[in-house]
């Protein structure tokens, strides 16, 4: 069963999804301000609003938040990468969520990645 969420103005679209299990299975709407980790780049990139959310997608878990989001400015031009801390919902952000049961998944360390992640705990 899927689980339609909106977020309101001023939210933090990471934060609010924050503590869930669960995949992102679709979401748009419009940022204020978006704070994106760019393939390859070490930390965020801020980017001023008015921003559209053409694409929301990612998965959830209690130990972390792994987003993807593709973004058009005012001209149209599109920019996509990782959801940080500081992405502002500026008018709706409408998401569809996927629950899963608590316990499912969490994330870890990988070596072989260097990166945190996604763990499935039961299939």
């Amino acid at each position: 069963m899927f689980e339609p969420l909106r977020l309101l103005p001023g939210d933090d679209l990471r934060a609010a999804l924050a503590g869930r299990t669960a995949f992102v299975v679709a979401g748009i709407g419009s940022l204020a301000h978006a704070e994106l980790r760019l393939a390859g780049a070490p930390g965020p990139t801020p980017i001023e609003g008015p921003l559209e959310i053409l694409t929301l997608s990612g998965s959830l878990t209690p130990a972390g938040v792994h987003l993807h989001v593709s973004l058009s400015d005012a001209a149209g031009r599109v920019l996509g990468g990782h959801v940080c801390a500081g992405c502002t919902v500026l008018t709706t952000a409408e998401l569809l969520i996927a629950p899963l049961p608590p316990g499912s998944l969490t994330r870890e360390p990988d070596a072989a990645t260097g990166y945190t992640e996604l763990v499935i705990l039961n299939p």
